[in-house]
């Protein structure tokens, strides 16, 4: 396996886990919506459903869009 696969397999290891908490983040918050009849999640009741739900979504976000591929040169 050359240098350039290995790093290549590990892009797509991280854009698939970061897929995964985007995902996962976007469930919690549906979830948490149909179960409890709220989709406002800053509620004084609902705060603590907005910590969990929200870091997911951002870090999945986030690592989405730091793995993306550089553009090749022409």
């Amino acid at each position: 396996m050359s240098n350039s696969d290995a790093s290549d397999f590990q892009r797509k290891m991280l854009l698939m886990f970061s897929v995964f908490l985007l995902v996962l983040g976007v469930a919690i918050f549906w979830g948490w919506g149909v179960l409890y009849d709220t989709w406002y999640p800053f509620n004084r009741g609902n705060v603590g459903i907005y910590t969990i739900y929200l870091p997911l979504i951002l870090f999945g976000i986030l690592g989405i869009l730091l793995t993306r591929k550089k553009p090749a040169k022409a």
